[in-house]
């Protein structure tokens, strides 16, 4: 008998009656005057119809409904509620509960004000120890820049990581689903000089994103910052590293030669290409791109192999789409046949495919080494 698995919904993971209970009962133990059961029925009441984020939100206005009415009173008492923080012995991706952004969302939501902000930035340090506060600080980078970036700086000097992974990762220009940040991006770069030597990878992946984000608008400082940081040597050569290749990353990808060149791929490397060949000219939607090429290397080089499809657009133009295919340390005269496929899904979220012409490139080094044709239809 077929058992049908039940779909996964990440909303319910992360906010569910178990743990709209569990928050209940620690306010209640720190406030008796709070109404547990009639807190969860009316948070639990609306769940079905909402979306994550709007459950977040559902318990923050449920947090008021059922809290004093008074900011600092009702914050104080989320305070006390709160889990022991979070175990600082850890080194990465150690998030805490979910249940708990709503929270750093309370306090956003409520006290983003001249008369709070020194109180409510204090609260949402104490609230990242338990789960971590980027989305929510950042309406206090935008409201009031001057009195939160000192607030970032302590925490980039902090005995806690979390609090010093917050640091970045609150300031970052481009953190995916937050709140644009209005300061100028030049304005954090005091605080990952405090950074860029951690001793957690938590930390360091974050100022490597923060700086990827940055690349993104401004490729030559963050080149700058690398080699600055790594000419100090205060970060060990193995974290250092990581830090540069997951900061360089999508200047990789686009083949930022500089990029490449510091990382030890140079330009137009020692290198012959043979045998380059799709094995089919024409491909169905739904099917796959098979291809291969030989790499013969005339000396000691060290490749970064990218490919490049030019998909046809609506309006009957070319789009390049770069995808990663390998790297690797050829010897001299050593000699390599590479494989890829790559296959035209039916149904993508990210792209609509469109019948005709394509174009395939290969890329070595930030250079098109090869190109070719093919086309793509719609099986019959």
């Amino acid at each position: 008998m077929l058992v049908m698995k039940e779909k996964f919904f990440l909303k319910d993971a992360l906010f569910n009656r178990s743990k709209v209970e569990k928050i209940a009962f620690e306010i209640k133990d720190v406030y008796p005057a709070f109404n547990e059961r009639l807190f969860a029925k009316d948070v639990l009441a609306c769940f079905p119809s909402l979306e994550l984020k709007d459950r977040m939100y559902h318990i923050r206005h449920m947090l008021a409904k059922y809290l004093p009415p008074v900011y600092e009173e009702a914050v104080t008492i989320l305070l006390k509620a709160l889990p022991p923080a979070l175990d600082t012995q850890k080194t990465d991706n150690d998030f805490g509960d979910f249940i708990y952004a709503a929270y750093a969302d309370f306090v956003s939501f409520y006290g983003c004000t001249k008369k709070d902000v020194l109180f409510s930035l204090a609260a949402l340090q104490k609230i990242t120890k338990r789960f971590s506060v980027e989305f929510a600080i950042r309406d206090f980078v935008n409201s009031f820049p001057k009195e939160t970036l000192e607030m970032l700086y302590n925490c980039s000097l902090s005995e806690n990581y979390h609090e010093r992974r917050l640091s970045s990762e609150g300031l970052r220009p481009a953190l995916p689903w937050a709140k644009k940040l209005t300061i100028d991006y030049h304005e954090p770069l005091f605080i990952l000089d405090n950074l860029f030597c951690d001793n957690t990878r938590y930390v360091v992946r974050s100022v490597a994103n923060h700086l990827n984000d940055i690349s993104k608008k401004d490729a030559p400082l963050v080149l700058s910052l690398l080699k600055r940081w790594k000419k100090s040597k205060k970060q060990t050569p193995a974290q250092m590293q990581y830090l540069i290749n997951h900061a360089l990353r999508t200047l990789v990808k686009q083949g930022n030669k500089e990029a490449l060149s510091f990382l030890g791929y140079q330009p137009n490397p020692a290198i012959n290409i043979s045998k380059f060949k799709l094995f089919f000219q024409t491909v169905h939607i739904g099917d796959t791109l098979f291809f291969e090429l030989n790499i013969e290397a005339l000396k000691e080089v060290k490749l970064m192999i990218d490919y490049i499809i030019y998909f046809q657009t609506k309006s009957g133009k070319l789009r390049p789409k770069v995808y990663k295919f390998k790297s690797l340390v050829l010897q001299k005269n050593e000699s390599m046949t590479l494989q890829k496929k790559h296959l035209f899904k039916t149904h993508m979220s990210t792209r609509t495919l469109y019948e005709g012409e394509h174009t395939l490139e290969i890329q070595i080094n930030a250079h098109i080494v090869q190109s070719t044709s093919f086309l793509l239809k719609k099986r019959v």
